[in-house]
């Protein structure tokens, strides 16, 4: 059927009910807007569904989390798992409490029980309860970053990571074979409850959650002699994370925890930030102030789903505070665990690993092979370093000892298989402790690591391209790409190029081509000269092509003037192509 068909059906059919009607007919003479709401549906990838909140086969609401939801449940019962149950959390966003209970009445129509967190959680909690719960998948409805108007629906597995092959794939067909709205399950919530299909879960499994992170603790003496003067600002941006955070700040001994009160309160209009990201400055501009009026010694921002952190950090010599990257904030937390792991226990496993996504900075492998542990790269998503944990379990060969990516996601132990901002904030607290109690802070501790390990620089730049046309355009630069790799890029040669969909690895100057041994996914990385490189990906989650940069300088500066220099070069490549 043509898009307009669609349309019609969808404001005639009596399953859809009034408002969804009344919200499509408002747009009935807007082509461009109908076009793009049905003239595909809103894809079930390999992290789920993510999308603007609104009627339409394009867009996230109450009928394309049935749709979805009804091929994960048959999903679970062709693997004949349906007596396991699913556990299903949610965050701060609109329309995330009734996204969650469409969800669970449609797994309980099938007959599978549902595990239903009381009230919003962070998304490593939810990882943390299917494990816990021994369910057989779980369910998180948050658009983790995006802007208000979106929301999300992420699928995990019972290792408690978001799916990957065979059962990602295997789900997104139960989920393209669901052709028809209206046979789509479902049932009320008070039947539910009274067939035992329907559970409530809280404070059974905070608590768990919580002690299972308090157990990472390595230097709580640091944290003891310090607790009364060092100053922490925190804001969780309207999201998830205000009531964890604060209570395992407060439970590890933390007496200067300031909370930045216009941000505190949930809020899915994230009132104070456009974009509630802590990838961006603009959303520390309220924590700043705080930390400025208090004299912080840093200032921490939780996403809305709280399984990514962002910090600022504070220099004792000029008063400045800096920003953190990712990939910077990622190594002080692994080189201190690690580190400290090694000065505490007297030694390391032999087959310790240090797991990073392939758009991660070389740093981590420059710590790797200081303290002789295995670094081991995948592909860009979490659930890729959860594989690997599970590998390690099957195997009994590895032993994780972090795993971060560099868009502010870290994990500093096996209790869950996502990224958690909650034990990376208490991470950073301890380490912040720690290097306090030598005189030092994290500003500090983060010159030494660069002096250590080299001037590391990464960089982000990407470029925006909406609706039908700018997925072509998407796919083209790709394609372009692909066909005529550069030979030279901002002045660096390209030694190799890696191209993931093809699985290939080839060196310019012998022409050798290998295997990269991972997953295909649409991915191109450039090495480069000089320890640097360059990575073109499109992003899951919004319809931008990203380019990723990592660079080694010869200071600090130097560092920052080449990345900001490639990144640069990147976009003008591209731009031409568009």
């Amino acid at each position: 059927m043509s898009y307009k068909e669609i349309y019609q059906e969808w404001i005639t059919n009596p399953y859809f009910d009034e408002a969804t009607k009344a919200e499509l007919r408002a747009i009935a003479e807007d082509e461009k807007e109908l076009e793009d709401r049905f003239y595909t549906e809103l894809e079930f990838g390999t992290a789920g569904l993510r999308g603007v909140i609104g009627a339409g086969t394009n867009r996230m609401n109450r009928y394309t989390v049935r749709k979805a939801t009804q091929g994960l449940a048959n999903y679970i019962k062709k693997v004949q798992a349906e007596d396991r149950g699913v556990a299903i959390a949610y965050d701060s966003r609109r329309m995330s409490p009734e996204f969650a209970d469409e969800a669970a009445l449609c797994l309980a129509a099938n007959g599978i029980k549902v595990y239903v967190f009381e009230s919003l959680r962070p998304t490593p909690e939810l990882s943390y309860a299917v494990r816990t719960l021994n369910c057989i998948a779980g369910i998180n409805i948050t658009a983790s970053h995006n802007p208000a108007e979106y929301n999300g629906y992420k699928v995990y597995w019972e290792d408690g990571a978001q799916i990957t092959p065979p059962h990602d794939t295997g789900i997104m067909a139960e989920v393209k074979a669901v052709t028809d709205y209206s046979a789509v399950l479902t049932m009320e919530k008070e039947q539910a409850v009274k067939d035992g299909l329907y559970t409530v879960i809280g404070e059974e499994i905070d608590r768990s959650y919580m002690e299972e992170i308090k157990k990472l603790v390595i230097h709580q003496d640091a944290i003891d002699a310090v607790k009364d003067t060092l100053k922490i600002v925190y804001t969780p941006l309207h999201g998830t994370g205000n009531i964890p955070v604060r209570t395992i700040l407060k439970e590890l001994g933390f007496e200067h925890v300031f909370v930045v009160k216009e941000q505190e309160a949930p809020d899915g209009d994230f009132p104070t930030v456009g974009y509630p990201n802590p990838e961006a400055p603009a959303a520390y501009e309220l924590g700043l102030a705080l930390a400025r009026k208090e004299d912080a010694d840093l200032v921490l921002a939780t996403d809305p789903d709280a399984d990514r952190l962002g910090v600022y950090v504070k220099d004792q010599n000029t008063g400045e505070y800096h920003m953190l990257t990712g990939n910077m904030s990622g190594c002080l937390i692994g080189d201190y665990i690690i580190g400290q792991t090694k000065a505490v226990k007297g030694s390391l496993p032999e087959d310790g690993a240090f797991i990073r996504s392939i758009v991660s900075t070389n740093m981590a492998d420059a710590v790797a092979a200081y303290y002789g542990v295995n670094l081991i790269e995948v592909l860009t998503g979490f659930k890729f370093i959860g594989q690997k944990m599970l590998e390690f379990e099957h195997t009994g060969t590895g032993t994780y000892l972090f795993g971060m990516e560099e868009s502010y996601g870290c994990l500093p132990g096996t209790y869950a298989r996502d990224k958690d901002a909650v034990a990376a904030t208490m991470f950073l607290c301890e380490a912040a402790a720690f290097y306090k109690t030598q005189g030092k802070t994290l500003w500090d501790a983060m010159l030494d690591m660069y002096e250590k390990y080299g001037y590391y620089q990464d960089h982000v730049e990407s470029i925006t391209l909406k609706g039908i046309e700018g997925l072509e355009k998407i796919q083209n630069i790709l394609g372009t790409l692909r066909k005529e790799p550069p030979a030279v890029i901002g002045g660096y040669e390209v030694l190799a190029v890696r191209d993931y969909q093809a699985d290939t690895i080839t060196d310019l100057k012998t022409k050798e081509v290998t295997l990269t041994g991972l997953p295909k996914s649409n991915v191109l990385y450039y090495e480069l000269t000089g320890d640097a490189w360059v990575c073109v990906r499109p992003s899951g989650t919004e319809p931008k092509v990203k380019f990723y940069i990592g660079v080694k300088g010869d200071t600090l500066q130097d560092s920052v003037d080449k990345a900001k220099a490639l990144g640069q070069t990147m976009l003008d490549i591209v731009n031409n192509l568009i």
